[in-house]
């Protein structure tokens, strides 16, 4: 960082602009989640399509359903799930577990609960550039072990995606993206640089929190703060308790969005043409015509 980015970070933090209290819904197969980004009142936060904090019992959860056009991370906070897939990937994710998949030209998968007890979880979509809508899939995967930790004054952090605190991820993001799971003790202050040119949010997962300036309200559990411009995120746990959020920002692709359910592209055009190749099992959906997830084979109708 050039002594004049150094200067800017210290002069510009930024401040929280929006905040939304993430109520529960169902969704999928019997899920509850609490959704944020994704809603009528923060339907696009570019590049971010949604984001959810699930919480599934078996025998609910996410029965075969398609993607195209975007990426989904899902990062497991207690229990485990189990994620499978038309091209034959199986595979569970557990508590601190991550999987980044590139959903690209399409992917049908189930994803359902792989332990007794409630499974609870976050899942992010992330936009793709237009050019990279028609890739094919990809996963990446790590284990609880594998995330990169640093600890540091009081604060600890888990770099899903970007660097934090002299460390890095080693995940790609196709669109650039920075991902961080922060507990700070009480009593602790952060400061995090950000990319003045990208979008952030933050995510309160436990505990509560100042943000942005320490005259601000603090936040508390299932509250998103969108963050105005600046260089970088001030953060006080100024209560008896950790607190625990993530901090994610992105760059945006300033490009026309249109979504249908779960496939995300540029135009109409190409959404009426995802729904044909979906319906017909052409261009990129061949395998699922005859593909059905061992979870859906095991329903008893």
């Amino acid at each position: 960082m050039s002594q004049r980015e150094s200067d800017s970070v210290g002069s510009n933090p930024r401040f929280v602009v929006r905040k939304f209290l993430a109520r529960p819904q169902h969704e999928g197969d019997g899920a509850i989640v609490r959704r944020t980004i994704g809603r009528l009142d923060l339907k696009y936060f570019d590049p971010f399509l949604l984001l959810d904090e699930f919480s599934v019992t078996s025998p609910a959860g996410f029965l075969d359903h398609p993607h195209r056009g975007f990426e989904t991370v899902t990062y497991m906070l207690q229990g485990a799930v189990t994620h499978e897939d038309f091209e034959g990937h199986k595979g569970t994710i557990k508590a601190g577990d991550l999987q980044w998949m590139t959903a690209g030209k399409g992917i049908v998968h189930s994803e359902m609960p792989a332990s007794q007890g409630t499974q609870k979880g976050l899942q992010l979509w992330i936009n793709l550039s237009s050019k990279n809508k028609m890739i094919d899939p990809k996963y990446q995967e790590l284990q609880s072990k594998d995330v990169a930790r640093v600890a540091k004054d009081g604060v600890e952090v888990r770099i899903i995606a970007g660097e934090a605190m002299g460390s890095q991820s080693p995940v790609y993001t196709r669109t650039p993206t920075m991902y961080l799971d922060f507990t700070l003790k009480p009593g602790a202050h952060l400061q995090q640089p950000i990319s003045p040119t990208w979008n952030a949010f933050v995510y309160v997962l436990e505990g509560e929190g100042v943000f942005g300036s320490q005259r601000a309200a603090a936040a508390t559990a299932h509250h998103l703060l969108v963050l105005g411009p600046g260089y970088r995120l001030d953060a006080w746990n100024n209560s008896s308790k950790p607190l625990r959020f993530i901090l994610v920002g992105g760059e945006p692709l300033n490009e026309p969005v249109v979504q249908f359910g779960p496939f995300v592209m540029n135009t109409q055009e190409e959404i009426d043409q995802t729904i044909e190749d979906y319906d017909c099992c052409m261009n990129g959906f061949e395998k699922a015509k005859h593909w059905r997830s061992q979870a859906m084979a095991d329903l008893k109708f």
